[in-house]
């Protein structure tokens, strides 16, 4: 077993594509996945599993479809690869306000992103940075009034899911605990 991190997009939004989060985790434990955790409404789930990644995806979100009548976009990660957004924000002074520091995780490397589209979108007082798979943006005042925020997934040219820094940490602190969990549980 290993600790998984799903992060679903787009659910639970004005009222739209509504999976409650017990649903959720009656879907992962279909897939055999166990000690599910969830954070937040928004499709944030920890967990542990035997699958791969992109098994995981495809399950997930094929199970959603049929129970639900809709099929988010799932993204899998290992408890490594949050770590490493977190240790390798370019915007570490902007953690005191964990709404306005964004990572989007993205499905695969942008092959082509249009950077200067998303140069001439940007407010001032923002900041961003691509870094393989993961978008970085600071938006000091709201991503909901950022035009760059509204327009990132679309110019990256792949399936990205945001998420806030406070939501990161979280998720970083619920896999690190249920790893050190299972380590114990082995040790007993």
């Amino acid at each position: 077993m290993k600790t998984t991190i799903a992060l679903l997009r787009g659910i639970n939004v004005g009222g739209r594509r509504v999976l409650p989060m017990k649903e959720l985790v009656a879907i992962l434990e279909s897939l055999s996945c166990h000690s599910v955790r969830t954070y937040i409404q928004s499709g944030n789930a920890v967990f542990e599993s035997e699958e791969d990644a992109p098994w995981l995806e495809k399950a997930i979100g094929a199970a959603i479809r049929e129970r639900h009548g809709f099929e988010p976009h799932v993204l899998v990660l290992k408890l490594e690869d949050i770590e490493g957004a977190i240790a390798e924000n370019p915007f570490s002074d902007a953690e005191a306000d964990p709404r306005s520091l964004h990572i989007g995780f993205l499905a695969t490397v942008p092959e082509a992103p249009d950077l200067a589209t998303m140069d001439s979108l940007k407010k001032e007082s923002e900041r961003y940075r691509l870094i393989g798979k993961r978008f970085y943006l600071h938006a000091p005042e709201g991503v909901g009034r950022s035009a760059l925020a509204a327009n990132a997934e679309k110019l990256l040219g792949v399936p990205m899911t945001d998420r806030n820094w406070r939501t990161v940490c979280e998720i970083r602190a619920m896999a690190t605990e249920l790893g050190r969990q299972r380590l114990q549980d082995l040790d007993l």
